[in-house]
């Protein structure tokens, strides 16, 4: 597998627009940048290639990066910066399967694979493939398994991607808090590499109007407020799974700019050979 990370930022990405924080301000010196969450993952035995979430940031991101259009993809939760970019598929495709998970949301009574369909009925030519939870289905010829995770108040899910001929493993925790259900945990153990949600380090959970929560032994909050990990839960995360790479992303412009930048902070771009 030729996993290539679109996009490595939150909601806002960074640099965010209008924002002159020092951490914007050297993403622009840097000319780097953590654009919406997107994950392209290529099977380079057959030639095809999927995409885990469709970023606002699409069509930049295509064009920017040297990877091929996918030719199927998989959403794991409804917000915005995980699935509006999905309206890029206009005139660009002759035909997208899009694999989503099929258990009903309470707080919005349809399954995410619902919510993509209903909201993109416009598109003809993409097709929405409902995928029950923690049963593996084969795409692009690998193996994908859409695993329950944290992320109040919607469903959301992880993910684990098996190449069946060669046993590598990329598992990405999905948005999420550091309670991620066993089962979930089970299936995404032993990754090659793990993409782990760290929105913010942990020292910024004290401006949180939650503040932290899912404490270590040592009284440090592995989940900021209630949706998303720190980087240590992330890191502590990556350790119980036995991940042999980590890369932290989802990461919030609030990262103080000396840690923003430093290691496993991913940023857009870059590439791992599986």
């Amino acid at each position: 597998m030729r996993v290539t990370l679109l996009g490595t930022g939150d909601t806002t990405g960074t640099p965010t627009a209008g924002c002159d924080c020092d951490t914007c301000a050297e993403a622009h010196r840097r000319g780097i940048e953590r654009t919406r969450f997107s994950v392209h993952v290529e099977n380079e035995r057959t030639g095809d290639s999927l995409l885990v979430d469709f970023s606002p940031d699409f069509r930049h991101q295509f064009l920017t990066r040297e990877v091929p259009l996918p030719d199927a993809g998989i959403v794991t939760h409804i917000h915005f910066d995980h699935l509006d970019g999905l309206g890029n598929a206009f005139r660009l495709f002759d035909d997208l399967p899009i694999y989503a998970a099929d258990e009903t949301d309470p707080v919005t009574d349809e399954s995410v694979a619902e919510t993509v369909g209903r909201k993109y009925d416009y598109l003809d030519r993409v097709g929405v493939h409902p995928q029950p939870p923690l049963e593996p289905f084969e795409i692009c010829g690998l193996q994908a398994t859409l695993v329950p995770v944290e992320h109040p108040p919607l469903i959301c899910y992880g993910l684990a991607i098996e190449d069946p001929e060669t046993g590598a493993k990329l598992s990405l925790s999905g948005d999420t808090n550091y309670a991620v259900p066993d089962p979930s945990r089970a299936a995404l153990r032993d990754p090659d590499l793990f993409l782990a949600d760290g929105i913010v380090p942990a020292s910024l959970c004290a401006k949180h109007p939650l503040g932290g929560d899912h404490h270590d032994d040592d009284g440090v909050p592995r989940t900021f407020g209630s949706k998303h990990m720190t980087r240590e839960g992330a890191l502590s995360l990556a350790d119980e799974l036995d991940a042999s790479q980590t890369r932290i992303v989802h990461t919030a412009h609030f990262y103080p700019v000396d840690e923003a930048f430093e290691e496993p902070l991913a940023v857009d771009g870059e590439v791992y050979e599986l």
